[in-house]
């Protein structure tokens, strides 16, 4: 999706959003647990990074298109959002301004958002953790923005590299970000319990120990593959 594909000067109310209990059954899963269970899709570019560490969030996406160095729409967001959502920003070209801060954060935890996903700049990060409002974004950067040009607010969009429509779920930790498909979360639920499942017995066998070459039978193959020890 390309700019030019774009819906402009829209905002979509009561989009649709993922059910209470599937968003519940992903909550907690880690960002590359769920990233492998999807084959490897849908994880944002990993230059998204939290503003600060320790938290992991998930929530229904509102997303929210800006144009560069514009944050007019994060305002017409903010009356679009509901509990326990993540407000995910893209922007029709890359600008590296600060397009969210604190007052804005304040706001958004208010209407009950979760956290903010920004493929672009962020500023006043001192004060989130304070707030309690978690943030992952391409830049920080202090320069200011303007009000004065529409995007559009429930529409989809590429961020970092990700499609995300209103209503994916979206999971953010130190990682990184992914999302997860509304079609797919059943499947990524169910998944992402049956990997941590298995990887709790493979914890207890590393930490007593035991080596992957021997766990994952890799002796085999790289003997097949030519490797060779020398004393």
């Amino acid at each position: 999706m390309s700019s030019a594909n774009y819906e402009i000067g829209v905002v979509y109310r009561n989009a649709p959003r993922a059910p209470i209990e599937m968003v519940s059954a992903l909550q907690g899963f880690g960002v590359a647990t769920v990233h492998e269970v999807l084959g490897r899709a849908g994880l944002m570019q990993p230059y998204m990074r939290p503003v600060y560490h320790g938290e992991c969030v998930c929530g229904n996406a509102v997303t929210v298109l800006l144009q560069p160095g514009d944050n007019w729409m994060m305002h017409v967001a903010a009356e679009q959002i509901r509990e326990g959502d993540v407000v995910v920003a893209a922007v029709t070209a890359d600008c590296p301004a600060g397009y969210f801060g604190d007052l804005l954060a304040a706001s958004f935890k208010a209407r009950g958002a979760k956290a903010l996903v920004i493929d672009a700049g962020v500023r006043d990060t001192a004060q989130y953790e304070g707030l309690g409002f978690p943030v992952w974004s391409k830049y920080i950067c202090a320069h200011g923005t303007v009000k004065a040009t529409l995007g559009s607010v429930n529409v989809p969009i590429i961020c970092a590299g990700a499609l995300v429509n209103p209503g994916d779920v979206v999971i953010a930790d130190d990682d990184g970000v992914v999302v997860v498909p509304r079609a797919r979360l059943a499947q990524t639920a169910a998944g992402a319990k049956d990997r941590e499942d298995a990887e709790i017995g493979k914890r207890v066998k590393f930490a007593e120990g035991k080596l992957g070459l021997d766990l994952y039978s890799m002796r085999e193959p790289l003997e097949k593959a030519g490797l060779k020890y020398i004393d």
